[in-house]
C-alpha cells in the first residue's frame, strides 16, 4: 500500500522539469500527477494506452481528437490510445491525476 498526501505529489510534478510525477508505476497500470502552469504548453504526444485524467485544480481547455471542452475541478476525461490530445489555453494552475492501463512495455 501507498499513502502519499496530494500536495506532495503536486509539489513533486511540479519540480520535476516534464511536470509529471509517477506514484504508481506497475505491469498493468501507471498512476501519476501532472501539473501545467497558468499560460503553459501542454506538449505531450499520444499513448500507447487509454488514459484517464481526473482535474484536481485550475482550468483550461481541452481537446482530443477533434472535440474541444472547457475542463476545471471535478471534470474526468478518458483518451483512447493513440488519439492526439493536450490541455491548452490554462488560465489557472492545473493539478491533474493521471491514469494510464494497460501500462507500456518499457522499450527495448
Amino acid at each position: 500500500m501507498q499513502h502519499r498526501p496530494i500536495a506532495e505529489l503536486v509539489a513533486l510534478a511540479g519540480a520535476n522539469p516534464e511536470h509529471w510525477h509517477e506514484f504508481v508505476a506497475g505491469d498493468n497500470l501507471i498512476v501519476g500527477v501532472y501539473v501545467l502552469r497558468a499560460g503553459a504548453v501542454d506538449e505531450q504526444e499520444p499513448h500507447a494506452e487509454d488514459e484517464v485524467y481526473v482535474v484536481i485544480a485550475g482550468r483550461s481547455r481541452f481537446t482530443a481528437g477533434d472535440r474541444t471542452v472547457d475542463v476545471g475541478p471535478g471534470d474526468t476525461i478518458h483518451v483512447p490510445a493513440g488519439v492526439a490530445h493536450r490541455y491548452h489555453d490554462i488560465t489557472a494552475d492545473l493539478h491533474i491525476v493521471y491514469t494510464l492501463t494497460p501500462a507500456q512495455a518499457p522499450a527495448d
